[in-house]
């Protein structure tokens, strides 16, 4: 699979390639280093795609490794989810997957290595009492007095926590750095804490854990990765990442470039937040379709090629803080089943209608294109009967002037079929409209009728043949445009209310039986997808996974109308 990266802005790109020609020599290896404590979200599709990407267009590698360096967050499910969400993007890594576990002995000797140097110590002071030493953005940081212990004594006491003698908290290993540097991450960080935590690929070996700051550099080094791709929250670890590959015997150097993540508008890609969401019950799991995790828009609908599009369109820049707007994403989805995603007729709301000239028993079946513009796709077969349910919402009793849909007296063409007129509305005890009792004008099939225009077409499905199903209607789980951009506020109180309406359906025949994770466009309605967990044994359910408006198709016409009229202009005035 080769994605195409060369349709937006990529400075990563533009930068390796004018290393290689400017005679670079051996291959590109990038890597994938997620930590396995949650799913991952369409910010790190970002990073999945540029990676992946950039080691596909020149001819190199992508290592998947997990930087697993915290027992007490992480799980093996965590694990398979990621393998799993990276090889539904359409991605192989290089060789197996990798653990920076896999490295823990390496990573131990190379800290014993530090101490022997003089270059790290082993530090009493308490996680608080550290806090306060370190000092602030605009005061320097004082030394620990256990900073000047001796290699020895330091090798030793190392030893003895690794050996599990001391309580979590009671000591750690600091790098001996730079107290007053400006840079807080220089001002000794930590190498290593205490964790008596059972470890899902080492078990019980380790009772010392390395900071995610010396592993990271450390195990890119080991594994020879020669671009070290990252978000700019990490520009400031730079010089540590650095100081680190100065400091010890590793066998490579690589490169660390940062670039800015993805901030979507209306979601949040906190994997803390996005947990909280979880383990408080708010949302269904990590691939509940609300969520922006790559499992949850895989459920809502979302193809591999939309995701991958979405994160070509939008580029790889150092231009920070900017929201992306979310109908990009919707755009690169809607592109991708306009052309891919078979048609059907579903009635969300569903409103009966007995067409009162049409026989009891009597029954016609139609062959209609699965999609409009593809041969390849087979007919589907819609049977037309007596009693047929339409959505309610194309019906008004008191229509304003351009309601081109049925109401009383007024014309309407069902789609695929004949012209009817309704005659009459039946309502319950308490006013609510229960039928509409029409009638069918036979020399209408296929054509116009005579004499009269009838503008409107509504979809519809026989009440006889048509099959019950769920339909979940999803929107945007949050109100607000950055829902925890107030640092003071609970992000929970955006939340939206109808991110989630459920609706009892009807469909057409064709949708009985189909697979999990099918995609179809509702006529009229929208884009949806069968549930790949509550599909089964007769049950239908299916996730819409975004309506057929799209505003950013519009945008971007304007906005391409708008530079062709710019430069038509500067034309002129040339």
């Amino acid at each position: 699979m080769t994605t195409d990266t060369t349709s937006a802005p990529n400075f990563i790109r533009n930068q390796i390639r004018d290393e290689i020609e400017a005679g670079r020599d051996g291959k590109i290896v990038t890597r994938f280093p997620p930590e396995p404590n949650g799913f991952l979200h369409i910010g790190h599709a970002k990073s999945i795609c540029l990676n992946f990407g950039l080691a596909e267009q020149f001819g190199g590698d992508c290592h998947l490794r997990f930087d697993d360096t915290n027992p007490a967050k992480e799980e093996q499910a965590y694990i398979d989810a990621i393998k799993a969400d990276v090889s539904w993007l359409g991605f192989q890594w290089a060789g197996d997957v990798r653990f920076a576990s896999d490295y823990f002995d390496q990573l131990y000797a190379w800290a014993q290595h530090l101490v022997r140097e003089g270059k790290a110590y082993v530090d009493d002071l308490s996680p608080d009492e550290i806090r306060e030493y370190r000092g602030t953005l605009t005061e320097p940081g004082r030394p620990s007095p256990y900073r000047e212990r001796s290699p020895e004594e330091n090798l030793d006491l190392l030893e003895r926590m690794r050996e599990g003698e001391f309580a979590e908290g009671e000591k750690v290993l600091r790098a001996k750095i730079d107290m007053a540097s400006p840079n807080i991450n220089l001002r000794d960080p930590i190498l290593y804490r205490i964790r008596h935590a059972s470890h899902h690929q080492t078990g019980d070996t380790w009772k010392i854990y390395p900071s995610y700051d010396f592993t990271h550099g450390q195990s890119d080094a080991i594994e020879g990765i020669t671009h070290s791709v990252c978000t700019l929250e990490f520009e400031d670890h730079r010089p540590l990442y650095e100081w680190f590959l100065d400091n010890l015997p590793v066998p490579a150097r690589p490169r660390q470039i940062e670039f800015a993540r993805l901030n979507l508008n209306y979601t949040l890609t906190s994997k803390r937040k996005l947990k909280l969401l979880v383990d408080e019950g708010i949302v269904d799991g990590w691939d509940d379709p609300r969520l922006p995790t790559i499992s949850g828009l895989r459920r809502r609908g979302y193809t591999p090629a939309s995701i991958r599009k979405f994160c070509e369109m939008i580029g790889v820049t150092r231009a920070d803080g900017g929201l992306v707007e979310i109908a990009m994403l919707y755009h690169a989805i809607r592109s991708d089943l306009e052309d891919n995603a078979p048609r059907a007729m579903a009635v969300l709301k569903p409103l009966k209608v007995v067409l009162t000239n049409v026989p009891e028993g009597h029954e016609e079946t139609y062959e209609v294109p699965g999609h409009p513009a593809r041969e390849d796709m087979p007919v589907r077969k819609v049977p037309f009967t007596r009693e047929l349910y339409i959505d309610r919402d194309d019906f008004m009793e008191e229509p304003p002037k351009k309601f081109f849909r049925l109401a009383p007296g007024k014309e309407v063409r069902l789609r695929n079929s004949y012209v009817i007129r309704c005659d009459e509305v039946v309502k319950d005890e308490v006013g609510e409209i229960t039928e509409l009792r029409c009638s069918v004008d036979f020399d209408t099939l296929g054509k116009n009728p005579e004499g009269r225009k009838v503008k409107g077409v509504i979809h519809w499905v026989s009440a006889e043949h048509g099959v019950p199903m769920e339909v979940r209607l999803y929107d945007n789980l949050f109100l607000e445009e950055q829902p925890d951009k107030d640092k003071d506020a609970d992000f929970l109180e955006h939340l939206n209310p109808e991110s989630l309406v459920v609706c009892r359906a009807i469909g057409e025949p064709s949708l009985a039986g189909v697979e999990p994770e099918s995609r179809f466009q509702f006529e009229r309605v929208g884009y949806f997808c069968a549930d790949r967990h509550a599909c089964g044994e007769g049950k239908l359910v299916f996730n819409r996974t975004v309506s057929l408006k799209d505003s950013w198709a519009k945008t971007l016409k304007k906005e391409t109308q708008k530079q062709e009229s710019q430069q038509k202009d500067a034309q002129n005035k040339g």
